[in-house]
């Protein structure tokens, strides 16, 4: 048996931001996402999910 806990909660009033996938993508399926100088890559399957890949 696996215990899980809660996911972390945003702090009361903060507003997260919202970023259409179809809109990184520029309406292809893949897109690259830079993180503290490491690229990943965001791609759109066939079935709609999305894979986020180094």
């Amino acid at each position: 048996m696996s215990i899980h806990s809660a996911p972390p909660k945003s702090p009361p009033g903060k507003i997260l931001p919202i970023y259409a996938a179809r809109d990184l993508t520029e309406g292809g399926d893949l897109a690259q996402i830079v993180l503290d100088g490491q690229t990943y890559n965001l791609r759109i399957t066939r079935a709609g999910k999305l894979i986020l890949t180094k």
